[in-house]
C-alpha cells in the first residue's frame, strides 16, 4: 500500500466536491489540474479527493454569512 494513502481517509468524487463548492464537476477537475486542489488517481484514472483536505479548503470560506 502507498504510504500517502491512509485506509481510513474518506475519498470524494469530483461530483461530491462540486456539490460542496456549488460548482460544476469540471471546475473541480480544472482546479486539480491547476494545482489548487490535490487529487488522487484511481487505478482506472479517475480523480478522488481527500475529504479532510476539502474540508480544510472550505473552512476559510465559511465566515458565517
Amino acid at each position: 500500500m502507498r504510504p500517502d494513502i491512509q485506509p481510513e481517509s474518506t475519498l470524494l468524487t469530483p461530483a461530491e466536491v462540486a456539490a460542496l463548492f456549488r460548482v460544476d464537476p469540471k471546475t473541480v477537475t480544472r482546479w486539480a489540474q491547476q494545482g489548487k486542489l490535490r487529487s488522487i488517481r484511481t487505478l482506472g484514472g479517475h480523480r478522488r479527493y481527500r475529504e479532510s483536505e476539502i474540508q480544510a479548503f472550505l473552512a476559510p470560506t465559511h465566515t458565517g454569512h
